[in-house]
């Protein structure tokens, strides 16, 4: 027969270990979806990647070019979609508070907006046979299609992808721009400073690094984008995720899997490379804007 002092330990012994295993259970599921999601099919990858000749066939110069080619128009898309998406951001945050409510709740449903129905609406409306081309030719006599500017192109993807860069710009730089007080301005101003010297010396250093971040961060999210370059260029844009999604439907070769599952082994390590360099910058802006 148990004591009530037995009773009462027992207890507690079991509170202390619900309290020590009560925040393993809480991020069960997201682990449990992070293995099943994640760590599964990127072991999977690998070891197709590493069966035969795939890994070194991966890096012929076709698969090569177009590797370079995504990331070519991940770089521009990066230093655009920052530096416009900063001007943006920084003209709307010093308008006022309806105008930054809707401009960042915008924001928000534009950056998720991507895939088919994207590379549509601009077909749509700048393509060929588009609305916006049709009534330009109509009321100027001006055709698109004569102009350099070609939607179908590297320099029409580019524009596509800055659609939902730059919304995700404005809502990565948007807190840091918030942590730039007002009183550094106008100490600064007290000092005898001008305006470009305080962007030069306080400002600018202080929204480098969050800047920097939003540019890795865009440069990730162009790197991995298939179903909008898909839709609008097809093979004309050489980029490795429309080479991969050939390789493992088969249209390269039939047996061509292993070259496939190689390049998004390339593309995942360069991606955490990126998004590493991007833990590291935040981490460090977090704490000088506290």
């Amino acid at each position: 027969m148990t004591t009530p002092a037995v009773n009462t330990v027992r207890a507690r012994s079991f509170t202390d270990r619900a309290r020590r295993c009560g925040p393993w259970l809480a991020v069960a599921p997201f682990l449990i979806v992070m293995l099943i999601g994640l760590v599964l099919p990127v072991i999977a990858l690998a070891t197709g990647a590493f069966e035969g000749d795939s890994l070194k066939s991966s890096l012929g110069s076709g698969y090569r070019s177009a590797f370079w080619g995504s990331v070519k128009l991940s770089v521009v898309c990066a230093v655009l979609g920052a530096v416009v998406g900063l001007l943006v951001a920084r003209a709307v945050l010093s308008g006022g508070t309806v105008l930054r409510r809707l401009v960042l709740t915008a924001s928000g449903v534009l950056a998720n907006f991507g895939g088919v129905p994207l590379a549509f609406m601009f077909i749509a409306s700048i393509g060929n046979a588009g609305i916006v081309t049709g009534l330009l030719h109509d009321w100027t006599g001006f055709d698109l299609a004569d102009s350099p500017f070609s939607l179908y192109q590297f320099g029409g993807l580019a524009v596509v992808y800055l659609y939902f860069l730059v919304p995700l710009m404005v809502i990565v730089i948007a807190p840091a721009l918030d942590g730039v007080r007002a009183e550094w301005s106008e100490a600064a101003e007290n000092l005898g400073a001008t305006r470009w010297q305080y962007w030069r010396h306080v400002a600018g250093p202080l929204l480098a690094p969050p800047v920097m971040a939003g540019a890795l961060l865009l440069f990730c999210g162009s790197l991995s984008a298939f179903a909008t370059a898909q839709a609008m260029v097809g093979a004309t844009v050489p980029l490795v995720t429309l080479q991969i999604a050939n390789a493992l439907s088969g249209n390269v070769s039939a047996d061509n899997a292993g070259v496939g599952a190689a390049l998004a082994i390339e593309m995942i390590v360069l991606v955490a490379i990126v998004m590493a360099a991007y833990w590291t910058i935040e981490r460090r802006t977090a704490r000088w804007l506290r």
